[in-house]
């Protein structure tokens, strides 16, 4: 007599041939990888940091992956824009995301909450760091440091101004940290992009701007800027006499600008630990080093692990401040 399988059994089988069938193709589909262009999708205009850095990374593991890796700028929406088009990709290793402190901040500013970071996205590789710094126009005799800042802003409160590129920008953000760790009131004017708020401050027309150091640096040397400080844990490379915040009085103090590479969620973890692996090898290259000094910055290897707590940590402080200091986005 004949076996007839029901239905639901060959159904069942089905599924479990699927999924044994998935499994395998895991190893193969490591082992082939990558067959195609790899490409990197930026949230900034051509030109910024995060351009620079995703292009000097790309370019040095597009040798060792044995492929071309392109960037593709989306701009838009705080990057939001290339955070989406990055979730609703394959997660299959050919498209990855920069991404920067927006990545955890415009899940707080944002309403409805655009994504979940933590849950859309996988970390692959943090990259490093450029510091936010406060800077004076250069002929202002009276905001020379962060105490003669701190003094002035005691003596008469909210009579200092600061201008960053725009509400909820992680300059913004940074500088909000740093007035509640002092005590201290400052007034904000955000501006569309950190350009038109250094040209205001050169011009007297604002005290203060916070932007990140690769757009202050060229006049820093022209001596229209004064840098008061860095908000990065250690002094940087392009500012070595300026002082932290932390060593002006505030022990612990930290709020760079941050970038790493993400991933789709469920691209496979053989793929994820490659690309680690060769992002991690191009940072502590030579070339990749010195371009992201050029961009401000310092490279920083780190494990998966340790990105995914930071990101997890900066959630956490960003989803405070906001709510504390009701910030909205532009």
């Amino acid at each position: 007599m004949k076996q007839h399988l029901k239905p639901g059994r060959v159904g069942h089988i089905g599924m479990v041939i699927a999924m044994v069938a998935s499994l395998l193709a895991v190893p193969v589909l490591a082992q082939t990888y990558p067959a195609k262009p790899v490409k990197v999708f930026v949230g900034f205009s051509p030109g910024g940091a995060v351009d620079l850095i995703a292009r000097a990374v790309g370019q040095r593991i597009s040798g060792p992956l044995g492929q071309p890796v392109t960037v593709e700028n989306r701009p838009g929406a705080g990057s939001n824009l290339a955070i989406r088009a990055t979730i609703d990709s394959a997660p299959d290793g050919y498209t990855l995301l920069l991404a920067a402190n927006g990545l955890v901040a415009n899940m707080a500013l944002y309403q409805p909450q655009p994504f979940d970071a933590e849950k859309e996205l996988t970390p692959v590789s943090f990259v490093g760091r450029v510091p936010v710094v406060i800077a004076a126009a250069g002929n202002n005799a009276n905001l020379g440091s962060v105490r003669a800042l701190l003094d002035a802003a005691r003596a008469k409160p909210g009579s200092i101004t600061y201008a960053t590129p725009g509400n909820g920008s992680t300059p913004h953000l940074a500088v909000e940290l740093f007035v509640r760790a002092a005590g201290v009131s400052l007034i904000h004017v955000p501006y569309k992009g950190g350009s038109p708020a250094i040209t205001d401050v050169i011009g007297g027309q604002v005290n203060l701007v916070a932007v990140n150091a690769l757009e202050v640096l060229p006049h820093v040397k022209s001596g229209r800027l004064k840098v008061l400080a860095v908000m990065s844990p250690t002094r940087a490379a392009t500012l070595p006499d300026v002082p932290t915040i932390a060593e002006s009085g505030f022990p612990g103090f930290e709020a760079s600008v941050w970038y790493g590479f993400m991933a789709p969620t469920g691209t496979p973890r053989p793929i994820v630990e490659r690309l680690h692996a060769e992002v991690q090898k191009a940072l502590v290259s030579t070339e990749v080093k010195e371009r992201m000094a050029a961009a401000g910055g310092e490279s920083v290897p780190a494990s998966i692990a340790d990105f995914a707590a930071l990101i997890r940590s900066e959630r956490q402080r960003y989803e405070k401040l906001v709510r504390e200091a009701n910030i909205k986005p532009d």
